[in-house]
């Protein structure tokens, strides 16, 4: 019996809803990716943010290739000296503030959560940590015990205890915080409510709290890192600095990457009472750090973070329908709101079969997900936002 490509991957590859979107994927290059029918697809959403610099760039393949036939997993991240973990480390920090100049390594952002959540219970002897409403920080244990979305959890209570919430931008909220508190983490810029952006106000009320309290301040910048918003990182947007910065999804320019940032003292309490306070196998894997050594040295060198503000404002102008209602944005982040559920399928599946990848949101079912990536240009704007208007004039003239 013959069986397609199809519903084999159905029936061997683990699922994570009903109606997966089902690409096949042939191959990808830039911001386009082509089926096995070789039908070519504008990329609007990068992966969920993890190809920034596009598919198949040529010093990130090549960076790959050179580090796996020097050698590959050698160790336990923390035991040998491996380069490619040195060389990031080192060019990341140097554009970072003083404070955080020590980076631990995971596999993933989800990961790089669970490691803050214990960092900060380890280093202040506290245990209850704050998060806010509507956010996300991933689907491992302890990472969705920081969300407060019914919908999502509650077929895996009980939670970590000593979880509390508090409103996003709502100054009066941080009151919760208070000296019983080991962290608070927190997304700079809320994604899957639909864009969310704090004040700069509640921002500098939100670090002098921590100060008082001294309870760490732990930015989520595992979706808005590596020039998303038009910054290095979106905090930058702010006067402050995070105590803790979790990076994840771009950093590794296609490759399985995560990340703690924090100052190296703050990171030696993994190392003792007890040792191997957190460890991970695979974190720092020198291929895909390899990858991330190359994709920061073109996102910096190339000046692309310097085009993000233009790009942006060539979006705004051509994203134009009465059936747009708002768009929440900042830098090549886009929430698209048209108003409810059933529109914004509609014009995410009718995109998809004109060539346009767009995504949903997952607190937001008012609104589409656009994140390109980082490299699109300004011809490739005008054409996806014409297809994207179109699809919303048929069915909302």
């Amino acid at each position: 019996m013959n069986y397609s490509q199809r519903s084999l991957f159905m029936d061997l590859v683990g699922q994570t809803s009903p109606f997966p979107l089902g690409l096949e994927v042939e191959k990808a290059e830039g911001v386009y990716i082509w089926d096995t029918g070789g039908k070519k697809y504008i990329d609007m959403i990068s992966g969920i943010a993890v190809s920034n610099l596009g598919h198949g760039n040529r010093n990130i393949v090549n960076a790959v290739k050179e580090q796996a036939e020097k050698y590959m997993h050698s160790m336990v991240y923390g035991e040998h000296i491996q380069s490619p973990q040195i060389t990031f480390s080192k060019k990341l920090t140097k554009l970072l503030p003083d404070n955080l100049n020590s980076v631990f390594y995971t596999n993933s952002g989800s990961e790089a959560v669970e490691g803050a959540m214990k960092l900060a219970k380890r280093y202040t002897g506290r245990y209850e940590i704050i998060s806010c409403r509507n956010g996300y920080h991933g689907n491992t244990h302890g990472a969705q015990s920081l969300m407060d979305n019914e919908y999502l959890s509650q077929a895996y209570r009980p939670f970590v205890p000593g979880i509390r919430f508090i409103k996003y931008d709502d100054i009066d909220s941080l009151k919760s915080i208070t000296s019983k508190t080991a962290a608070v983490i927190m997304e700079t810029i809320q994604g899957d409510i639909g864009i969310n952006i704090a004040s700069s106000d509640f921002m500098s009320a939100l670090r002098k709290k921590c100060d008082e309290t001294g309870a760490l301040l732990v930015f989520d910048e595992i979706q808005t890192g590596f020039g998303r918003t038009g910054k290095l990182f979106a905090f930058e947007h702010y006067d402050i600095v995070p105590d803790v910065l979790l990076i994840a999804k771009a950093m590794g320019g296609g490759m399985p990457a995560g990340a703690l940032v924090a100052d190296r003292e703050l990171l030696k309490v993994f190392t003792q009472n007890p040792v191997l306070g957190f460890i991970s196998t695979f974190g720092g894997h020198p291929v895909s750090l390899a990858a991330a050594v190359a994709a920061f040295d073109e996102l910096i060198n190339s000046g692309i973070i310097d085009t993000i503000s233009d790009k942006e404002e060539l979006f705004l102008r051509h994203l134009v329908h009465p059936a747009i209602k708002e768009i929440r944005h900042k830098g090549l982040f886009f929430a698209i709101d048209i108003g409810d559920s059933d529109s914004v399928k509609r014009v995410i599946d009718n995109a998809y079969r004109k060539g346009v990848l767009m995504d949903w949101f997952l607190y937001n079912d008012k609104s589409f997900r656009l994140a390109p990536p980082l490299i699109i240009k300004e011809e490739e704007i005008v054409e996806s936002c014409k297809i994207i208007v179109e699809v919303i004039d048929s069915f909302c003239p």
